[in-house]
């Protein structure tokens, strides 16, 4: 039945005003709107307190039925409603080194570094083998060359599905070679339909692409880690330079009208990029269409000669008014999660700072800390770098760190904040993937202790009186990242408390950063 437009329209027009808001979220409320903190709190995959499962990067997420699927290089899959909180899930099936999942024809498909490729009815698994990639005449696919050394098989592959269900394989050749695609049969996703065709390679006049932790390399580079999505008709090109062994690790993007190119680069690179602080090296990741119906940037963080590899984070991704993708990121205090606000693009910042950095300095006589381990003093917990750790001295039962928050010399005014959450990164004590100067550990084993970091948190106004505003003391989720929010409460001091954690026996407690979010009391205020 056809219908008449002026009656649709005076439908619309007395429709009650709070069902024409209702798709508007409502004004965020701290304490009550959910948020995230990067780097995300992932619980480990291990059963015994050891930190496997935490050193992870090269991150896919695939969205499915209402849920989220993320696959890791050094994991197995975690899996989410909300991209916030995240359960471990054990993948029937090897996950190989920067695994790539996608549904294609109702199917899930795998692969990954020099893997071939598999396929399952669900995204957990079980996946049997479809067999390896094959060119175009049905022969085996050897890889690319580049500088006379040829790698054996393809790595951090990307297997993009178009609107019209044609799948193309994105992948990089070594070094600076750069990015690739190839048409794939619909009938066989492991066959090539076509010969691969280059698409971009190192330009050293985008200096972020170069070597080191300085860019200071201007003749080599890594181009790796390609991801495609499309929005609003354009093919965004995610790669990643300069390596995944430099905190100058970043995430750049081409466009095209087409998924075979040309690509062009975006004015806006690298769209995340960030060398100093807690999330640094911002690199290899993907985008998602989240719960909010905006898009999502997970990405891999590079850590400082890590005390423990590499982590995961996301921030949402926004488009300018030309079209160019950005990401407002990397980010590292406490935002807003995806749905709480319209626009996370624009408006996803929590409101809150970090409030302990550097609060335990020699002028400031009432912070406090039990005794450490030589060589990882108790600053270093507070540095806001995530390459450094503090470790209690070894007979500390409880070991304790007291920060003093107000101004550091006597003759300043004293300062009361009002603090709402906290941040704990637990040294894993493993080198991780691309330390360099030395070989990957293996994980400790667990030999005694709690099966998780067991601590509370208390504050004070006066440094005498303290009461207790978090505790976690018979925690038995095991994170060695963790994010919590805490009521907000006026202090001046705050004191963590370590009660019990997995006593590992190559690695000894260790706190790499320790950082309290809030905001400072107005005197009018108080």
């Amino acid at each position: 039945m056809r219908r008449n437009p002026i009656i649709a329209i005076l439908v619309i027009s007395i429709l009650p005003s709070s069902l024409a808001r209702a798709a508007e979220p409502a004004a965020p409320k701290l304490g009550q709107s959910l948020r995230y903190c990067n780097p995300l709190p992932l619980v480990t995959s291990s059963t015994d307190g050891s930190p496997r499962g935490v050193s992870l990067g090269d991150v896919t997420v695939l969205r499915e039925g209402g849920k989220y699927y993320m696959f890791c290089s050094g994991g197995g899959a975690w899996v989410s409603e909300d991209l916030v909180h995240w359960d471990y899930h054990r993948v029937d099936g090897q996950v190989p080194v920067a695994p790539h999942v996608v549904k294609y024809n109702g199917a899930f498909y795998m692969s990954g570094n020099n893997a071939p490729l598999y396929r399952a009815s669900d995204p957990l698994g079980p996946y049997e083998l479809v067999g390896p990639w094959k060119q175009q005449d049905g022969s085996a696919w050897t890889g690319v060359s580049a500088n006379r050394q040829t790698w054996n098989g393809a790595f951090d592959v990307d297997i993009f599905i178009d609107d019209d269900n044609k799948p193309y394989l994105y992948f990089p050749g070594r070094g600076g070679d750069g990015i690739n695609v190839v048409p794939l049969d619909p009938s066989d996703l492991a066959h090539f339909a076509a010969e691969p065709k280059r698409l971009f390679g190192f330009d050293k006049s985008h200096t972020w692409e170069r070597y080191g932790d300085f860019n200071e390399y201007s003749e080599v580079s890594w181009i790796e880690g390609p991801w495609v999505f499309k929005h609003d008709g354009t093919y965004y090109l995610e790669y990643s330079a300069s390596g995944t062994q430099w905190v100058s690790y970043a995430t750049g993007v081409y466009t095209s009208k087409s998924p075979l190119g040309p690509f062009q680069y975006s004015p806006v690179n690298p769209i995340l990029r960030q060398t100093e602080g807690v999330v640094t090296g911002p690199g290899h990741g993907c985008a998602v269409e989240g719960p909010d119906g905006h898009w999502w940037q997970f990405y891999t963080i590079v850590l400082h000669n890590p005390p423990g590899g590499r982590r995961i984070g996301m921030d949402p991704i926004g488009f300018d008014k030309d079209g160019n993708m950005f990401v407002r990121g990397p980010t590292a205090t406490p935002q807003w999660a995806p749905g709480v606000v319209a626009d996370a693009a624009r408006d996803g910042e929590g409101g809150s700072l970090p409030l302990s950095v550097n609060k335990l300095g020699a002028m400031n006589a009432r912070g406090a800390a039990s005794r450490s381990r030589p060589g990882h003093e108790a600053a270093y917990a507070i540095d806001n770098s995530n390459g450094t750790w503090w470790e209690p001295a070894e007979d500390e039962s409880q070991p304790s760190l007291t920060l003093d928050l107000s101004p550091a010399t006597n003759f300043d005014p004293v300062q009361l904040f009002t603090i709402d959450s906290c941040r704990i990164l637990f040294n894993t004590g493993g080198r991780g993937f691309g330390a360099r100067g030395a070989a990957p550990a293996s994980a400790p084993q667990t030999t005694a202790g709690a099966p998780a970091h067991q601590y509370k948190i208390e504050v004070s106004t006066d440094g005498t009186d303290y009461k207790t505003v978090l505790d976690k003391t018979i925690n038995n989720l095991t994170k060695y990242t963790e994010f919590d929010e805490i009521p907000p409460t006026t202090c001046r001091f705050v004191r963590l408390t370590i009660t019990g954690w997995p006593r590992n026996g190559q690695t000894p407690l260790g706190i790499t950063e320790f950082t309290v979010f809030g905001k400072p009391v107005e005197p009018e205020k108080r």
